[in-house]
């Protein structure tokens, strides 16, 4: 079933499979979506903020990656610590994740430590302090992540490639800032775009498995309660970053980055689909039969039956108003021309003939195990959730997915495929030669 889900609707929003999906809206606009999974024991709650790295003015870079630090760090009533004591001491997991276009702060504990979790979070994203010299101590982190990264071949050759098909686009920014950005940050900065994003009307929060939708509302409405934020007025939930699908220009051609490593990296591609496609579950097929797996044609082609490359796979990331796509393999310097040469044909063949009916039952049998497995895993379904509420305004089911997955044809999946081959092409080399 799918539900369209209003800025103000309330109540059920799915009741299948043993599950119970719920809503509800604050006074303050904060919104809380729960998913009841009967027999489970665990718990995974996310508070998420819809502001990612495409977000960030000039002087703001990198912040968004940065508070994903810095609001473990301390708040008014705990220090980092605190914190990590009180998560460690329930048994449970904590962490975050920053994207393009959201934050994401989780914890996954015991049913029973719900409240512990509720009350954490709560306080880390509505009162975090900032501190100056915590920040300080925190920008070493960074700065160290940040070159981690960069001795990661594969990293490097996904952030670049990222950075040449979206252009001068926000999107293309690295999430994690750059380092001379993280260096340069100012807390005032920091500080700022914290107030700006961080309010009520922006949070959501998500929580799956065995969770009582009322008692996870009465725990979130006492914790604002006590918290830094203005919750005594009443809001509206901030609207869903909307905007029309974008052209934007691919720096085409081949653009070489030099390192000192044994094997080349390579990515070739150019723009996908945005998030909201109605071509995304073909797309999902399509990647399936092209680079999916180890039955994938460029699996069997680049590797098994040429020897080229150990990796190569073929992947997407779409966003709200575009996408991209591209073909990965790792190969030795010199092997770089014939390999790049095999993942285009393979990509144009199936944009110009159909797939067999072998590799389509197979690529939608593959989907729909990767989707009901998924979905057995608490963390899957507070996520589904999260982009549900946040990108989409829209809850589907499982079933409605697999019904999705199945009424994809060969047709369609040429039809999106050629989307794909007829987009400007752009390819990003990460290694020791210029081969390309």
């Amino acid at each position: 079933m799918r539900t369209t889900i209003h800025p103000t609707t309330e109540g059920v929003l799915n009741d299948d499979a043993g599950s119970t999906v719920r809503r509800s809206v604050l006074p303050s606009g904060v919104r809380v979506l729960t998913e009841a999974m009967p027999g489970v024991r665990s718990v995974t709650i996310g508070y998420w903020i819809a502001v990612g790295s495409r977000d960030e003015a000039e002087h703001q870079y990198g912040s968004t990656h940065f508070l994903e630090h810095l609001l473990f760090k301390g708040t008014r009533t705990r220090s980092a610590m605190d914190i990590a004591a009180e998560f460690d001491a329930a048994g449970g997991e904590s962490n975050a994740m920053t994207g393009k276009e959201s934050t994401c702060y989780y914890a996954r504990v015991l049913d029973t430590d719900l409240p512990i979790a509720a009350e954490v979070l709560t306080d880390l994203v509505t009162s975090a302090v900032i501190d100056a010299q915590e920040m300080e101590t925190e920008r070493g982190v960074i700065l160290e992540e940040l070159a981690m990264a960069e001795d990661d071949p594969t990293d490097v050759v996904h952030e670049r490639f990222s950075e040449q098909v979206l252009s001068d686009h926000p999107l293309g920014r690295p999430i994690g800032g750059t380092t001379a950005a993280i260096r340069a940050a100012a807390r005032e900065d920091v500080v700022d775009h914290y107030r700006r994003w961080y309010r009520p009307e922006e949070l959501v929060i998500t929580a799956a498995g065995g969770v009582d939708h009322d008692q996870l509302v009465g725990l979130v409405a006492e914790a604002l309660e006590g918290s830094d934020w203005d919750v005594s007025g009443r809001g509206e939930p901030a609207p869903r970053r909307v905007g029309d699908v974008q052209t934007i220009p691919v720096r085409e051609g081949v653009a070489h980055h030099r390192k000192g490593i044994e094997q080349s990296q390579v990515i070739i591609g150019g723009r996908g689909l945005a998030a909201g496609d109605q071509d995304r579950f073909a797309l999902s097929l399509m990647h399936a039969i092209l680079g999916g797996g180890m039955s994938s044609r460029l699996f069997q082609e680049v590797r098994e039956r040429r020897g080229l490359a150990y990796a190569t796979y073929s992947f997407s990331a779409g966003f709200t108003d575009a996408g991209y796509f591209g073909l990965y393999a790792g190969c030795l310097p010199e092997k770089v021309d014939i390999v790049t040469e095999v993942m285009v044909a393979e990509l144009e063949r199936i944009a110009s003939e159909p797939v067999t009916a072998e590799e389509l039952a197979r690529a939608k049998g593959q989907l729909r195990g990767g989707t009901v497995l998924g979905m057995e895993d608490t963390a899957s379904r507070m996520n589904r959730l999260g982009r549900a509420e946040l990108v989409r305004g829209e809850f589907v089911d499982i079933s409605d997915s697999l019904a999705e997955i199945e009424a994809v044809t060969a047709e369609d999946i040429a039809r999106v495929a050629r989307r794909l081959a007829e987009s400007p092409r752009a390819t990003t080399l990460v290694g020791p030669s210029a081969q390309a």
